[in-house]
């Protein structure tokens, strides 16, 4: 069993997964998680983030080796982080066994109105306006991305404790930003299995782009009914069943994923 390494996407860190890492696990029958953070968020808060999706590719790939993980390395990543997950599986294909797409994005496959909702500009603007007020601009976050809102309570409390404790500057917020909207995948296919899974009531990226996706590299897709953009928030059961599902299917199980 490989390395699975998780990738969370703009200004999000590792303990924003909050129970999905322990699904997850259980899921694919592994302790071997490497939760890494992007440059400029969580333990890397300090650091300026890059401008380009490459650069964090090539940060991600050092702290994957720093850790002492062995590769080849299996893939879960999000919005910002599946672009990461996608260029780094591109460029260095023998260093990815396969990979988790999750409610991502990209250049050529989706337009930027389908990448980011002009019906989120919005509350965008507002989390931009009110970004050092912790409990402020976490409560916008959580407005845009989860439609789970049993422990909304619990979450912006314990988001908000995670902005003190690690801030993300505006600045790292719009050089993340930035090198989303530019990034352009390669047209080709990564050359691992491929798993794409989004939320048809994403409120933040048309769903549309998973799709497009999928149908553009022959991947397999599943959607999740009611979840918002942060699936693995809104449904980290669901998320990992379909990881569990997808890799019994792949070893030959004649067992449909759902």
């Amino acid at each position: 069993m490989s390395t699975w390494i998780v990738l969370r996407g703009l200004t999000r860190e590792t303990r924003h997964w909050g129970r999905l890492p322990g699904l997850l696990g259980e899921a694919v029958g592994t302790d071997r998680l490497l939760l890494l953070d992007l440059p400029g968020n969580g333990e890397f808060s300090h650091l300026r983030a890059p401008a380009t999706v490459a650069e964090m590719v090539g940060f991600v790939r050092i702290a994957a080796l720093q850790s002492g993980a062995p590769g080849p390395y299996s893939v879960l990543a999000m919005s910002l982080g599946g672009m990461v997950a996608t260029d780094w599986a591109q460029r260095h294909p023998g260093e990815i066994e396969r990979l988790v797409l999750i409610n991502t994005s990209m250049r050529p496959f989706s337009r930027m109105l389908e990448r980011l909702r002009p019906s989120a500009w919005p509350g965008l603007l507002g989390v931009a306006a009110h970004w050092r007020d912790a409990p402020r601009a976490e409560s916008g976050i959580h407005g845009l991305t989860c439609n789970n809102v049993e422990t909304r309570g619990f979450d912006l409390d314990a988001w908000a404790e995670i902005r003190r404790s690690a801030p993300v500057s505006r600045g790292n917020a719009l050089r993340q930003l930035w090198a989303a909207a530019r990034f352009s995948a390669a047209v080709a296919k990564p050359g691992c299995p491929l798993l794409i899974l989004s939320s048809r009531a994403d409120k933040l990226v048309n769903p549309m782009c998973s799709a497009k996706l999928a149908a553009a590299w022959g991947a397999t897709h599943r959607e999740h009914a009611w979840a918002g953009h942060d699936l693995p928030h809104d449904d980290p059961a669901w998320t990992s069943d379909q990881v569990r599902a997808w890799l019994t299917q792949d070893a030959g199980d004649p067992k449909p994923a759902f």
